[in-house]
């Protein structure tokens, strides 16, 4: 086995005789396996040497693992520690044979004690650790729902030991000889992040505390602890987010690292008095999620062609909008490493950073110090750049200097807070910008929204009622443009929770400024005189982008009701 990984190091290219010997020597001193070694000092990532390995084995290599539907019979007999200690999943199996993903391909003995467990032949294939860790999440959902178990063994006598359990980053799959509130904090979060949660609440009543998950940008009641538990529930929040337990009659903002498994997940939490006592909301972050490519975020071809030709452009300034939670960041972060490149200085300024970007520098707002986004954006015009990311344009000096750094050869990316995308337009003239400088250095004002994604598991068409045709109409959505006349919608299943609905897709409206937009601008004319312009151009609205992905079977009409207008005639 060792002379293979030799071999494979060798022909790879990128490891010459001096670097492997080296790494010989370490494996020698250490005992760590050289595959270890090549990818701790950075000569290739996990997912390159395995790409290699299975190459050079003759072994399948699984990209991606995103249709793929757990056996049954892997959940029910190999434990959710075993799996998510080892990084392996089962994909498929026969009567004899089950076939099992692993990124560990060269740690054999695990596979040894899987095969046992199972009572089958174990058939590797090889697969990146972020997809084997997804899907275990996706299989063990279901399972160890443990919260109220957990409720049920809190003992007034562990409430003291609270303050002195904390560590740098808590792993939530740790929750043995853990003191029952612990366990019971780290089980919210655990199930919140298997339901894809974005935000966690814990909402104090009169007469109990109610946790609350925002999935797919929809709140559910979940578990409700008696309210006895309220304040050691509290305290051991602020005790994760480094904030002070005692104090209890001012907001509180702090931050924690949480880990599942292999994966690291930001906690940004906040604390509000209220009547009933301390409410506390959570914005989970999964940072090995990472960031979607622009072809995931739900642009048409028509649309991507827009997208192209903007984002190669020498000089501009491009404006994303939409109210908070639309996914603006997300398309900005996703435009970013489109464009990164080693011939082009990327530098951004954010409030806060959300993902770390490669290659790319990204500053931080620190209204304390003094760092305000028009503060960094002087100091950013002086580090050369060719692209900036301005995290928001929220006052005329942040506008000011980003038209100016657009004017004077650099291409700049921002979000604004408007409803559409004509409104960004007039937004600008309204915080005191003059008309002529937005004219000369706006290129495209994207607005957009997101909707939930019908499950794919339960999707099914059917023939409208009346009240479908109602709002058909309201959509002005024909009939004849469906499938056989059909609309599509989410049965509800396990996998979606019931709800028929799993992840969320962005509809979008692009405004390309070109010369009778820039003349409106200069005019003064308003939102509406502008809209009207630019639809008599192509324009697509928010709401007609909806209708689009209605027909082709993303979402449902009450999906786009709920977060589109009516469109002007």
């Amino acid at each position: 086995m060792k002379t293979q990984i030799v071999e494979l190091l060798e022909s790879s290219g990128k490891v010459d005789e001096r670097l492997l010997q080296d790494c010989l020597r370490i494996e020698r001193e250490t005992g760590q396996s050289l595959d270890k070694i090549v990818q701790r000092r950075g000569i290739m990532t996990e997912e390159e040497f395995n790409e290699l390995y299975a190459a050079h084995m003759g072994v399948p290599f699984r990209p991606t693992l995103a249709e793929t539907r757990v056996p049954e019979y892997f959940v029910e007999t190999v434990p959710q520690q075993f799996a998510r200690n080892y990084t392996l999943v089962g994909l498929s199996q026969d009567e004899a044979t089950m076939t099992v993903a692993t990124c560990n391909p060269l740690e054999v003995y695990p596979l040894d004690d899987l095969a046992s467990l199972l009572n089958l032949e174990v058939e590797t294939v090889i697969a990146p650790r972020s997809e084997i860790t997804a899907l275990i999440n996706r299989a063990y959902r279901s399972k160890n729902e443990v919260v109220d178990e957990v409720i049920e063994d809190l003992d007034d006598r562990n409430y003291d030991e609270i303050a002195s359990l904390v560590s740098e980053s808590e792993d939530l799959l740790n929750v043995a000889n853990r003191a029952p509130i612990i366990r019971l904090v780290n089980m919210i979060l655990f199930q919140a992040l298997k339901m894809r949660a974005s935000d966690v609440h814990i909402q104090p009543f009169e007469d109990k505390v109610q946790i609350r998950y925002r999935i797919d940008g929809i709140l559910y009641d979940m578990e409700s602890p008696p309210k006895s538990v309220q304040e050691a529930i509290v305290s051991r929040v602020k005790v994760m987010g480094k904030m002070d337990i005692a104090e209890r009659r001012i907001p509180q903002d702090g931050r924690a690292s949480i880990k599942v498994g292999d994966s690291e997940v930001d906690v940004r939490i906040s604390s509000v008095p209220t009547n009933f006592g301390e409410r506390i909301v959570m914005r989970l972050l999964d940072k090995s999620s990472g960031v979607f490519k622009l072809d995931q975020l739900g642009f048409n071809q028509h649309q991507m062609h827009y997208m192209r030709q903007v984002i190669n452009l020498s000089h501009g300034i491009v404006f994303v909008t939409g109210p908070t939670g639309s996914g603006k960041s997300t398309t900005l972060y996703s435009v970013l490493s489109e464009i990164n490149s080693s011939e082009k200085n990327v530098i951004t300024i954010e409030d806060p950073i959300e993902y770390h970007l490669g290659n790319i520098s990204q500053i931080q707002v620190s209204e304390k110090k003094g760092l305000t986004f028009a503060a960094g954006l002087r100091s950013l015009l002086r580090q050369d750049p060719d692209i900036m990311m301005v995290g928001e344009v929220r006052d005329e000096e942040t506008a000011r200097i980003s038209i100016q750094a657009a004017l004077t050869g650099h291409l700049v990316f921002s979000t604004l807070h408007t409803n559409d995308a004509p409104g960004a337009v007039t937004r600008m003239v309204d915080i005191g910008v003059e008309p002529f400088l937005v004219a000369s250095s706006l290129v495209m004002v994207i607005a957009q929204r997101l909707v939930r994604r019908i499950c794919p598991d339960c999707k099914e068409w059917y023939d409208p009622s009346e009240s479908d045709e109602t709002e058909m109409r309201e959509l002005k959505l024909d009939g004849h443009d469906l499938p056989e006349g059909r609309l599509p919608h989410g049965r509800g299943c396990d996998m979606c929770y019931n709800t028929g609905y799993s992840g969320r897709v962005a509809i979008y409206e692009m405004l390309p400024i070109n010369e009778d937009i820039k003349t409106l601008i200069i005019e003064r004319a308003n939102a509406t005189q502008i809209k009207r312009v630019a639809m008599s151009h192509g324009m697509r609205t928010l709401r007609q982008d909806g209708v689009e992905k209605i027909k082709q079977g993303v979402t449902t009409m009450s999906e786009i009701i709920r977060v589109t207008q009516l469109d002007i005639e």
